[in-house]
């Protein structure tokens, strides 16, 4: 886990693999705003991560359905650090089951394109972004009722609940790190810069650098 780390790094991201397709291309986009990243397991224990100091966790999405006996869970301590959370997909529907909420499988599968529709446009993650965004769905399970304290951030017509929230715990149903949502990068810079407080400061030719 710590491999490809070291004292030179002072911001770093934890991406909770749940098997998705698509965790390195998150780690991919992470790196690409200038923060360090590190994909883990979802068995990682909290010893294992806290020498990392970790500024935030993503929650990457995953083919399982949260009821499915064996289902992978998102890791406890990430709700008990005060840790700024990003879930992807069936990484919020973890958040959202594993808090009290309700996940149900959807009467459609939606999978493509879907146009975004904010209902809470001062939040963090939408700063700069308009008010409606194409994004990329691929998902059959959904949100059907919110876990306490969160409300819902935005929807799509088939997903009443495609972005839900509370303080810096955050859910998207889709996938923002796929090309197919183009402002999706955005959505991933603003939960790094405003939500988790990173600077950008790392570069794979300054890590090289100082760990040489």
């Amino acid at each position: 886990l710590l491999e490809e780390t070291n004292e030179v790094q002072v911001e770093t991201i934890v991406i909770v693999d749940f098997g998705s397709q698509y965790s390195r291309l998150i780690a991919r986009r992470v790196r690409e705003c200038n923060v360090y990243c590190t994909l883990v397991p979802h068995t990682v224990s909290w010893e294992e991560i806290q020498p990392l100091n970790p500024r935030g966790v993503i929650l990457s999405g995953g083919p399982a359905s949260i009821y499915e006996p064996g289902a992978p869970t998102a890791p406890p301590w990430i709700f008990d650090h005060s840790i700024p959370v990003l879930g992807i997909c069936y990484g919020m529907q973890a958040i959202a089951h594993q808090l009290g909420g309700r996940v149900a499988s959807g009467s459609n599968r939606e999978y493509g394109h879907a146009v975004l529709h904010q209902n809470a446009a001062e939040h963090p993650i939408f700063r700069g972004l308009p008010s409606e965004i194409p994004v990329w769905m691929s998902h059959g399970d959904r949100i059907e009722e919110l876990p306490a304290g969160f409300e819902s951030l935005a929807y799509t017509e088939n997903s009443p609940l495609a972005v839900m929230g509370r303080d810096k715990i955050i859910g998207v149903q889709f996938h923002p790190e796929v090309v197919h949502t183009p402002q999706g990068r955005d959505i991933l810079r603003n939960f790094l810069y405003e939500i988790c407080g990173c600077q950008g400061i790392w570069t794979p030719e300054n890590f090289t650098k100082k760990a040489i």
